[in-house]
């Protein structure tokens, strides 16, 4: 009933623990403690001189190891959970594409089937809605067949189909997107900014309405525009400006080290989390690949390290694990390892509102840890105090 985990670094939030001891009890963290303490009756983990951290939690993912989201099946949502464990995953929340709403429908039932049967894999969080209310010019990769204004009726039936939605992304420029955000707000929902043109003004009402995060910072969103030669400040600047959470991509090639370097040291890391925003091909060979559906998916080539349109114009989603993510931010931001961790585990665990239970190393949490050596390697994966995934 009991683990002790030994001979270890433990990374909380505010130092580095060397030779420390963490306790576990069913699925709880029972204790962390200096040095080697005795522990009775307990089964012992020996770290062999690795870092001891909490489980990196993704809110913003798509898909992996062949799989996405979209594809409408238990096994999709199960072999996404299981193969991003590997990397340091332990909490993930399942984001969707723009699409009809039967589809949009479809995907939150398997959700709640599939989240049942969950016990190998990284825990689901929740439905992120990442759409379809966008605007067209900063659709990026999201299929423009689908995207729209906000409609009350249609989201007030998704809103009322499930409660596993968490988190829903859209443009806040567009007419209704105002009273959307309240009514997102209302249902305790995370009202997230995303492929958007909007002004700073546009940016300010939302944050005043209910939004507080802005999607994969950079990408997709209006920055600095001229009109008849005067300058207006867009989502980027307004992200820096007002208290709003942001999230980035920190595979390395959706971001370069310098804008990187820039938002850590404007932002924080108790304002910015780390996302894969992965799609099918994280974990796989490059090649060709789809994003979203295998009916009705839009077709991409994955190459250098990214999801690429077939025309490489634009990239079409990351397929980043979240090792990558934190060794990113050590080895191109020069953050601290313990910073790093922190923007993978206990600021996305604020921001999606489950940091009563997950983000850190502490006693009465989630026993989601996760060890790994100086290069960010991962040896293992626990979640709920069981080991789901070992080197």
């Amino acid at each position: 009933m009991r683990i002790k985990i030994t001979n270890g670094t433990i990374l909380t939030p505010f130092r580095a623990i060397k030779n420390g001891t963490v306790v576990i009890e069913k699925d709880r963290i029972l204790g962390v403690h200096e040095g080697n303490v005795e522990v009775p009756d307990a089964t012992e983990i020996d770290a062999k001189g690795q870092y001891i951290a909490p489980g990196f939690i993704d809110i913003h993912v798509h898909g992996g190891g062949g799989y996405d989201f979209m594809d409408g099946t238990e096994e999709a949502f199960l072999k996404i959970a299981e193969l991003h464990a590997q990397y340091g995953t332990t909490s993930l929340v399942p984001t969707t594409l723009t699409a009809e709403k039967e589809d949009l429908l479809q995907t939150l039932d398997v959700y709640e089937n599939a989240n049942r049967q969950n016990t190998k894999g990284a825990n689901l969080l929740g439905i992120h809605l990442e759409g379809p209310y966008f605007a067209l010019n900063q659709r990026g990769a999201q299929d423009p067949r689908y995207i729209r204004n906000p409609d009350p009726a249609e989201y007030e039936e998704i809103l009322s189909h499930s409660s596993s939605i968490v988190r829903w992304s859209a443009a806040p420029e567009l007419e209704g997107a105002i009273a959307f955000g309240q009514r997102l707000r209302q249902k305790g929902i995370l009202a997230a900014i995303a492929h958007t043109d909007a002004f700073y003004d546009d940016v300010l009402a939302a944050y005043e309405n209910g939004y507080s995060l802005v999607t994969h910072l950079y990408s997709a969103m209006s920055g600095v525009t001229r009109k008849n030669a005067f300058r207006y400040a867009g989502v980027i600047e307004s992200a820096f400006l007002l208290d709003l959470d942001v999230e980035i991509i920190g595979d390395g090639i959706h971001l370069p080290a310098p804008l990187l370097k820039l938002i850590y040291k404007i932002k924080g890391a108790d304002r910015t989390a780390l996302i894969t925003d992965a799609m099918r091909g994280a974990g796989m060979p490059e090649g060709e690949s789809t994003l979203g559906s295998l009916k009705n998916g839009l077709k991409v080539i994955i190459e250098d390290g990214v999801a690429k349109m077939p025309d490489r114009t634009s990239f079409a989603g990351s397929v980043a694990t979240f090792d990558r993510l934190v060794r990113n931010m050590v080895n191109m931001a020069d953050v601290s390892l313990l910073e790093a961790v922190r923007m993978a585990s206990t600021t996305p665990a604020r921001i999606m509102d489950v940091d009563d239970r997950k983000g850190l190393i502490a006693k009465g949490k989630d026993a989601d840890i996760v060890f790994f050596d100086k290069y960010i390697n991962i040896s293992m994966t626990m979640v709920g105090g069981k080991v789901v995934y070992s080197k």
